[in-house]
């Protein structure tokens, strides 16, 4: 039977540094209340500032607000040069805000809105921060996925990546949610020579959360009885994130979430995600897809490339 890992398993966070996306409400709230109370200081990375600014009043400890835009690189990049004006150095972070199944948008650089702000906007925003966690022994890059990247038409739709032709929107959702588990698997074996530096996943189950916002109206409906029945509350999907973050026994390239049926609900433990997450190829087809769109390239290279130069 698998231990009941809680908040009270967090060890002491004195000292290290912070930065949780999207921490203004639901998951991303809940994972930076924690680190705060057991002593980080922690940065809300928010688009909503004021929002932000209200989440870090009804916390204790250092937390401070910085604003970020995931669906603009322009605010990536100003977020990373204000972050590296303020600190010397970053022991985590977390790649907790997304947005889930909402009408066709776009960002502001033209990306399909659940693929910008969900993977690319966290593979910028790493990749820009990256060297400030290289340093720091321990320092971790936790990124939440979802049991979506195991639906049925979850892919990487490299012939319409930003769903011009055609829009699914649960499909897209689908996408985003792989997408973040390839870059995880891809930078940890990035990570991995350098010694310091991990790369781990989570994922919260089914949680209530804001993120069922842009659901469509029958299913709003019928959403509280389903929740009421399978899923646990924002704080209980935090804790994958929170485990993955601080547990001294975590490796790099874990993925987490919920031990329950389905794993919907339950305390957190390591889980396996979907064959194709694992596909080598299409992790390395995707990290190169990836910088070519963000124009951002990581201080760390891919082991293979640097075997054959030598």
């Amino acid at each position: 039977m698998n231990e009941k890992w809680t908040e009270q398993n967090i060890p002491d966070q004195q000292g290290r540094v912070a930065v949780v996306t999207g921490a203004n409400t639901g998951l991303g709230f809940e994972t930076a209340r924690a680190l705060a109370e057991h002593g980080a200081r922690v940065v809300l990375a928010v688009r909503d500032v004021e929002k932000g600014k209200q989440a870090a009043a009804r916390m204790s400890g250092d937390v401070t607000v910085q604003a970020l835009d995931l669906t603009s690189l322009e605010s990536v990049r100003d977020a990373a040069a204000e972050l590296h004006t303020k600190h010397a150095s970053i022991d985590l972070l977390i790649n907790n805000a997304g947005v889930m199944i909402p009408p066709k948008q776009t960002t502001r650089d033209g990306f399909e809105l659940q693929l910008g702000t969900n993977h690319l906007g966290h593979f910028a925003l790493t990749g820009l921060l990256l060297d400030l966690l290289l340093p720091v022994p321990g320092s971790r890059v936790v990124t939440v996925s979802s049991i979506a990247h195991r639906t049925g038409g979850a892919a990487i739709h490299f012939d319409d990546l930003q769903w011009d032709r055609s829009y699914d929107r649960s499909a897209a959702y689908a996408q985003s949610k792989l997408a973040n588990l390839l870059f995880t698997y891809e930078l940890q074996r990035r990570l991995a020579p350098q010694g310091t530096t991990v790369s781990v996943a989570a994922h919260p189950g089914l949680a209530s959360t804001e993120l069922v916002r842009d659901i469509p109206a029958a299913l709003r409906l019928i959403a509280p009885v389903i929740g009421a029945l399978v899923s646990q509350s924002a704080a209980g999907g935090a804790l994958p994130s929170l485990r993955a973050a601080t547990d001294p026994a975590v490796l790099g390239g874990q993925y987490y979430g919920p031990d329950g049926r389905g794993e919907l609900r339950g305390n957190p433990h390591v889980v396996a995600s979907s064959p194709q997450s694992y596909d080598r190829a299409l992790q390395q087809r995707l990290w190169s897809v990836s910088e070519d769109l963000t124009g951002v390239k990581f201080p760390v290279t891919q082991p293979e490339l640097v075997e054959r130069t030598r």
